[in-house]
């Protein structure tokens, strides 16, 4: 595993072979995310997503506890103690989920413990969430008087609509693992969290780069994410992707009954 530059030493960032990993390493505060965090999270997407090696992106909580608690509380007292100061703060962790939204290669988002408030809105980001059984998660503004961010809302809507995103923020009550998979805000839920997440990134890698690239902006175009692509830039991709030398690869692999051998070109 080869480490990576971050701003920050509470974001780590690993390549390890095709899987590249974006760490929240707070574990004494559960992972809770401060200004820094916030901030350093952007870069870091920005250098796994121009890794030559890296296919497929992780983000995971450091210790035992939690992916992460939310966004630090102790801070608000100056970050967000007033309209104005809640608009440049809600800017500054709003470039945090665009990066992650945004990033052209897919992003898993690792959860295990707690995954509450502003965790779950960077885990809501990702492309997929794989979930240990022992999960909890939560969106406690109701608990806090403050107002959720718009585009938070707009990918909690997304992922598992709006009936059910009113019924987790209306009481802010704490979902487990099983309930969060049955509404979809987890894809999968793994007794060995570990090995379900390097086995779905594992499956991810080996897949066509380019088709996983296409694929992922013509989704989010369709569920009308937040910074969604532009039709013409979804068909641009998918060109890219007949006039691939993968695509060719694709075709010869299928004909020869052997595994194809992508390299994103």
């Amino acid at each position: 595993m080869t480490s990576l530059s971050s701003p920050s030493p509470f974001i780590q960032a690993f390549a390890d072979g095709h899987t590249g990993w974006l760490v929240l390493n707070r574990p004494e505060r559960r992972n809770a995310l401060n200004g820094e965090m916030w901030a350093a999270i952007p870069p870091v997407i920005k250098t796994l997503e121009e890794s030559p090696g890296v296919r497929v992106i992780v983000m995971r909580g450091a210790g035992a506890e939690a992916f992460a608690a939310g966004a630090d509380i102790s801070e608000f007292g100056e970050t967000r103690n007033d309209a104005e100061a809640a608009a440049c703060y809600e800017q500054l962790n709003g470039q945090a989920f665009a990066a992650v939204r945004d990033c052209a290669k897919p992003v898993i988002a690792m959860i295990h413990g707690f995954c509450i408030g502003g965790g779950l809105a960077l885990a809501l980001a990702a492309d997929l969430r794989i979930a240990h059984g022992a999960a909890l998660f939560a969106l406690p503004p109701a608990r806090l008087g403050l107002a959720y961010p718009l585009d938070g809302l707009r990918d909690l809507v997304a992922t598992v609509g709006a009936a059910a995103a009113k019924d987790m923020i209306f009481p802010a009550r704490r979902l487990p693992a099983e309930e969060a998979l049955r509404l979809g805000l987890v894809n999968r839920v793994a007794a060995d969290l570990e090995a379900g997440t390097a086995a779905l990134a594992a499956e991810i890698a080996s897949g066509a780069p380019l088709t996983i690239a296409h694929a992922k902006r013509a989704i989010d175009l369709i569920a009308v994410r937040p910074g969604h692509a532009g039709e013409a830039d979804v068909a641009a991709l998918a060109a890219r992707c007949f006039n691939s030398a993968d695509y060719a690869e694709g075709r010869a692999a299928f004909a020869a009954k052997r595994k194809p051998a992508f390299r994103g070109t």
